[in-house]
């Protein structure tokens, strides 16, 4: 089983502009429910309670139970902090950001009766969300005496034995660690006849850093409709439109952790750049049915986002061999003519199925005078289901056929399937309205190389309603649990920092009847 995952960094040697890994599979796709102030602050649990605009993007029914219209935005302010454990050292940093939950505008169409003598409904929501955000400072360094990053590049040649091939055919990763010298030929060898070592000093401890920098989100929007059959039934329909844009740097580096300044290694470092654009489109929907006045029951499937997606790559090793080759630097622009690696395919996220209750205090048409709500909602995700093919208008090589199949067997090794959960509710006092909730996200990894992770948030919010105007405030704390990998390595044991992540939500939605 473990083998796949690393067919996966032997293919990104060999084919030179592939970046995808099973880890952007998981982040496109382990996403935190966001949504308006009042959404949010109720643990997120909207797949039956409806009445919000956030209903678009959980469970479009809930747009149904609108007989008048809203106009909504809902600015935010997040801070994340991130704690990570590496060989028995610990690290920390954070980034703090602007952001904006649910926004746009619904229009109900007031109580109508059909041919029938029944009572109907319609709204319609045009609506914009922030649904993920990937805005991370990561850091983490150690000392290591067990494994080095260029045993990666080693297992990359296994089987080579021609120093031009080594040095032209792997311009992302092992051509620039040769050029550099922090991987060489060992001495005795022949043209066409060569093995390779690793400078860096293994056996006398090396001290690791990894540097990450993230940027970018999820911006998706919803053109949504919903209808409701005599205040029983409600359906709805969302097509949502994505646009997914992730910028990553990360800098990896070790240096010799011994005294001997004769061993010909002093330190390397290896710089990658990945900028992933794109935009998708997926459908949601859903019903929700009152078997009772006070009962609401919600059930939401949404489709899996489709994705057109670019990534521009590129790479630079630096290495330091003391008095042997001194200071070497080589970038992956030397192979493709001062410009970023590109390639276009296309991604499918994972399907979503949920399931929810909500019991409503005195549940009666004139929502100012109901008293508050319990919710709770059950979502399952399959997270293997992401997979990759390629784009009919890009490279339909049989290489990149091969590598793309290979990266979707990696990720069915990699995840399962998960439940998350989400709940909360709200007691109304005349114009004033006070919320706690909490959601759970469960671990979508299989534990492979000791990957586990969830995140729990817990939330709070007051809200206020009075004369066709409301402002809802909100707080969410996030916990998670992570892990991140700076390499991974085949024929032995390797580590990856174990990350504690801790993050702040402030978040305000101002409304306006329409």
């Amino acid at each position: 089983m473990k083998k796949i995952l690393f067919i996966l960094s032997l293919y990104a040697c060999t084919v030179p502009v592939y970046a995808q890994e099973p880890t952007d599979a998981l982040r496109y796709s382990w996403t935190i429910s966001s949504g308006t102030a009042r959404q949010q602050a109720v643990g997120g649990a909207m797949a039956s309670l409806g009445g919000d605009l956030s209903a678009a993007y959980v469970n479009p029914a809930g747009l149904g139970f609108y007989k008048t219209g809203d106009f909504i935005l809902s600015p935010g302010y997040n801070l994340w902090n991130n704690k990570a454990t590496y060989y028995n050292r610990t690290e920390k940093d954070k980034r703090n950001y602007l952001s904006f939950g649910t926004s746009g505008l619904v229009i109900g169409s007031g109580t109508e009766r059909d041919r029938k003598g029944r009572n109907t409904s319609a709204a319609f929501a045009l609506a914009i969300n922030r649904s993920a955000n990937f805005g991370s400072n990561l850091l983490y360094r150690g000392a290591n005496n067990q494994n080095s990053y260029s045993q990666k590049f080693l297992e990359e040649i296994a089987g080579e034995h021609d120093a031009n091939n080594v040095a032209n055919n792997y311009p992302f990763g092992t051509s620039l660690a040769f050029n550099t010298y922090w991987i060489d030929t060992i001495n005795g060898g022949s043209s066409g006849n060569f093995q390779f070592q690793t400078r860096s000093p293994v056996a006398t401890g090396l001290i690791q850093e990894n540097i990450v920098t993230a940027r970018g989100g999820i911006t998706e929007l919803a053109l949504a409709f919903a209808a409701a059959l005599r205040d029983k039934f409600f359906y709805g329909f969302t097509l949502g439109v994505p646009f997914l844009h992730y910028d990553r740097e990360s800098i990896f580096t070790e240096a010799d952790a011994g005294t001997d300044v004769n061993n010909k290694f002093d330190f390397a470092s290896i710089t990658q750049n990945l900028v992933t654009k794109g935009t998708g489109l997926n459908l949601k929907m859903g019903i929700i049915y009152k078997p009772v006045e006070y009962v609401r029951l919600g059930l939401a499937f949404h489709t899996p986002s489709f994705y057109r997606l670019t990534d521009r790559y590129n790479a630079t090793v630096s290495t330091h061999t003391e008095g042997y080759k001194g200071l070497q630097t080589q970038s992956s622009h030397l192979f493709t003519g001062d410009q970023d690696a590109e390639f276009g395919y296309w991604m499918f996220t994972p399907y979503r199925i949920i399931g929810s209750a909500s019991y409503v205090l005195r549940e009666i048409e004139d929502v100012r005078k109901q008293k508050g709500f319990l919710t709770a909602d059950i979502e399952y995700v399959n997270y293997k289901a992401t997979s990759y093919t390629t784009d009919p208008e890009g490279d339909n090589s049989q290489g990149t056929k091969n590598y793309l199949k290979s990266l979707n067997k990696a990720i069915d090794n990699a995840y399962k399937g998960s439940f998350n959960f989400r709940a909360g509710g709200e007691l109304k006092f005349t114009t004033i309205m006070a919320r706690l909730g909490l959601a759970y996200y469960g671990n979508p990894y299989k534990d492979i190389a000791g990957e586990k992770g969830n995140r729990l948030q817990l939330s709070g919010g007051l809200g206020y309603r009075n004369k066709g105007m409301f402002i809802d405030l909100t707080y969410v704390h996030t916990m998670g649990k992570d892990v991140d990998f700076a390499y991974r390595l085949q024929n032995q044991g390797y580590s990856g920092a174990r990350l504690k992540q801790t993050g702040g939500n402030v978040l305000l939605t101002l409304g306006f009847k329409i």
